[in-house]
């Protein structure tokens, strides 16, 4: 018999990845419900699901990511990046599903020159990372089993993200301005669907808190220098400090992971984020 996966937030960026990817895993019969079919904020709406479709592993992407204006809308963020995800993490520990969730870099400030380890102090800035660092520690104390995966700078073909607004822009505009003194690490978010599958298919044995991204480290700017790169633009790219782009919602300055927990813990395969960004680039010009 297939082992199900349920996946939150279906209409999302990682859930479109999933998609993709599922018939990689035929050992798996993949489910994904939208918000509108599974509201992570509703208990009883979580247990219908779960009773009816009696998933082996639940992989929660569902989430408030609207960073700025979540400034604004605090209680929707904490309603579905923390509450939510407690109850979800709670209920699927009552019903014996294995529970994955996937957080973020924003649960730190940024303050240091060092790679951010899983045990390392969290200090978010926002209300976007206050509200998913809370998911967190809700998730590790109703559910102590939860494997939670920390990500960052997420992006693919899929959905608004970064580089599908670059690729946008580009078309129309001669010239645009880049932030140049926040460094973190893009992710594929194909990369990390299947970083999250291998985790499955090696029976998710150990919990806790990993980082994952693509590797190394670098800067917007440079970011996006690279997606002009790789698409064959001719925009002219500046670089602009922080301060000369106010946003409502402080973001860290580098928020970059050290990754070698999961790499020994579950051996997943760490890729450089020029790379996955090269094939993420060719996959929006065949679509």
């Amino acid at each position: 018999m297939l082992k199900k996966i349920l996946i939150t937030g279906g209409s999302g960026q990682l859930a479109n990845c999933f998609n993709k990817l599922k018939d990689n895993f035929p050992k798996y019969d993949f489910i994904f419900k939208t918000s509108k079919e599974l509201d992570i904020t509703n208990p009883e709406n979580i247990e219908t699901i779960l009773e009816e479709e009696k998933p082996d592993f639940c992989i929660n992407t569902a989430a408030y990511t609207a960073v700025d204006l979540a400034e604004k809308e605090s209680n929707k963020a904490f309603a579905v990046n923390a509450k939510g995800v407690g109850c979800l993490a709670e209920l699927c520990k009552e019903y014996g599903v294995c529970f994955i969730h996937i957080s973020t870099d924003y649960v730190f400030d940024g303050e240091t020159s060092l790679p951010y380890s899983e045990d390392d102090f969290t200090n978010p800035l926002g209300i976007y990372g206050q509200s998913k660092r809370e998911g967190e520690v809700l998730a590790m104390e109703k559910n102590p089993k939860s494997i939670i995966i920390r990500t960052s700078w997420l992006y693919s073909e899929f959905n608004k993200n970064f580089v599908k607004t670059m690729l946008s822009l580009f078309k129309q505009k001669k010239e645009l301005n880049i932030v140049n003194d926040q460094f973190g690490q893009p992710t594929n978010a194909n990369d990390l669907a299947n970083a999250v599958m291998q985790i499955i298919e090696k029976g998710a044995k150990t919990s806790g808190i990993f980082h994952f991204s693509n590797y190394p480290e670098t800067t917007w700017y440079e970011f996006a220098s690279k997606i002009k790169d790789f698409s064959g633009s001719n925009i002219t790219l500046k670089p602009i400090p922080t301060e000369q782009y106010p946003t409502p919602a402080k973001r860290p300055k580098r928020s970059t992971f050290c990754l070698e927990k999961i790499e020994q813990i579950y051996g997943i395969e760490l890729i450089h984020w020029e790379n996955s960004l090269e094939d993420c680039i060719a996959e929006c010009n065949t679509r």
